[in-house]
């Protein structure tokens, strides 16, 4: 991997970095907080038919299909705070602000559906499926954006790996936070009460980290004037806009970009499945407290943090951050098998350790990754309009809600699962729980692996040309 000039008066400096990284700190914290108590907590502890939440999430990702990409299209578009600001920082700060409060919309439903939940079942669902939807508009507005800007803003495979190692320490330290932080905050997984307090103290926190990351996400001048140059240039030219569908169609077009999308798919529904089960393996497969899960996210924690610089040698060494990505999915599959059997704590945070090295190195390379594909669309396409490319990025990953909720509701429906708190499970049950917390996420994982090995055309030499071209094109 070549490293390539760039057009910016200086490389941008580790501070920067971190506070960039912090965004991926806010991304990880709210997922690792959604992925394991949204489910659980309608399904639970307020009764809602496990076939109900499913379909709440899936609604959820139906929403996303429409929503996502139609962001990324309309918010490339200028606005008139882009000369002074830049094309992304307005969305970022906009859509961020009031995202980091919707978090509490999701748990504050009324007391009457928490006391009489059998007789609220449509209510209960309602209220899941538009809190869910409303929290996704605004997080799509701010974190399509916030991912637009690392391929313009940081130029060149050297200054992209140590931004995004950076944000993968970070954003790490997000999900074990996310993790963690219910564990204290809710001792009694029945305490519906708590679940409000919880997301009051979610919000607080994301408040200051989004303070934190707005030095990180300022667009320079450098970046600014190219982007107006490129408005003069559309319009010298006469050119107009491409319509949404066209830019749709022209997207899965992209074969690199359709080989990345469905791997980043695959991947989020497998690590989607594995932490939203935890608290299921925790209540029901596993002796102790609730807070036992502690050491559980505490081993993924340390997995992922020491396998940073070792993912960094591997993707410098062999020269392709996509072969360095493959790697990184087989580990995760090594730490995925032994959890099919593992039947105490400590046999299962010795494999999520080791499931976290790969998911380490996963989460290290697929900005690189991703910002490789973006490259090869711009030199394929003259154009910079990475945005719309984000909202179907998003869009995939948030379909991974559907697959894990879909795939929870028909393995509980199927094994008898018993949604009541405190009851022993039967033996279809707690097998039904080793399903969608290791075999099924296995699965998604090889299958993600073959479909990017036989798609993915992207290689080192290739990489060095369209650096060139991006360089003579001023991209």
């Amino acid at each position: 991997m070549t490293e390539t000039s760039s057009k910016n008066p200086s490389e941008p400096s580790t501070n920067i970095m971190l506070s960039y990284g912090s965004g991926k700190f806010l991304v990880e914290f709210f997922s690792a907080a959604f992925s394991v108590l949204v489910f659980k907590y309608y399904e639970t502890n307020l009764q809602l038919d496990p076939l109900l939440a499913g379909l709440g999430i899936i609604i959820y990702s139906i929403y996303n299909a429409i929503n996502d990409p139609i962001v990324g299209y309309f918010t490339i578009r200028p606005t008139r705070f882009a000369k002074k600001f830049g094309r992304r920082f307005p969305w970022i700060v906009f859509g961020c602000f009031i995202w980091v409060f919707t978090i509490i919309l999701i748990f504050i439903v009324p007391s009457s559906y928490k006391t009489n939940p059998e007789n609220h079942q449509f209510g209960i669902f309602l209220w899941m499926a538009l809190s869910v939807c409303i929290h996704d508009t605004f997080f799509s507005i701010w974190e399509l954006n916030y991912q637009s800007l690392f391929p313009d803003k940081f130029r060149g495979n050297n200054i992209r790996s140590k931004a995004a190692g950076l944000a993968t320490i970070v954003g790490v330290l997000g999900i074990a936070l996310g993790n963690l932080l219910p564990t204290f905050i809710i001792p009694s997984y029945e305490d519906t009460g708590r679940y409000v307090l919880n997301a009051i103290v979610f919000a607080a926190i994301a408040l200051v980290i989004f303070f934190l990351m707005l030095p990180g996400v300022r667009e320079d001048p450098v970046m600014i004037e190219r982007y107006l140059q490129s408005l003069e240039d559309m319009k010298s030219n006469e050119e107009k806009e491409a319509s949404f569908f066209t830019q749709l169609k022209g997207a899965f077009k992209q074969k690199n970009f359709v080989a990345f999308i469905l791997f980043y798919f695959l991947y989020q529904a497998c690590t989607m499945s594995l932490s939203a089960s935890v608290d299921y393996i925790a209540d029901y497969l596993l002796p102790g407290e609730k807070s036992d899960t502690t050491i559980i996210f505490a081993g993924m924690l340390v997995g992922a943090l020491i396998s940073v610089p070792f993912w960094g040698f591997i993707a410098k060494k062999i020269q392709s951050n996509q072969k360095a990505l493959i790697l990184s999915a087989f580990v995760l599959i090594a730490g995925l098998v032994p959890m099919i059997f593992a039947k105490t704590y400590v046999a299962y945070t010795i494999a999520i350790t080791i499931f976290g090295m790969g998911f380490g190195g996963y989460w290290f390379l697929i900005t690189p990754c991703m910002a490789d594909v973006i490259d090869e669309v711009v030199v394929n396409t003259g154009k910079r309009n990475d945005g719309i490319y984000m909202g179907f990025r998003a869009f995939f990953g948030r379909l991974s809600y559907a697959v894990q909720a879909s795939s929870f509701a028909i393995v509980h429906t199927l094994t008898n699962f018993d949604n009541r708190p405190n009851v022993d499970q039967s033996t279809p049950a707690q097998w039904g729980i080793r399903i969608h917390s290791a075999i099924l996420p296995i699965i998604f994982m090889l299958l993600g692996v073959l479909i990017f090995w036989k798609m993915n055309t992207l290689n080192p030499e290739k990489m060095k040309v369209i650096h060139q071209k991006l360089d003579e094109m001023d991209l």
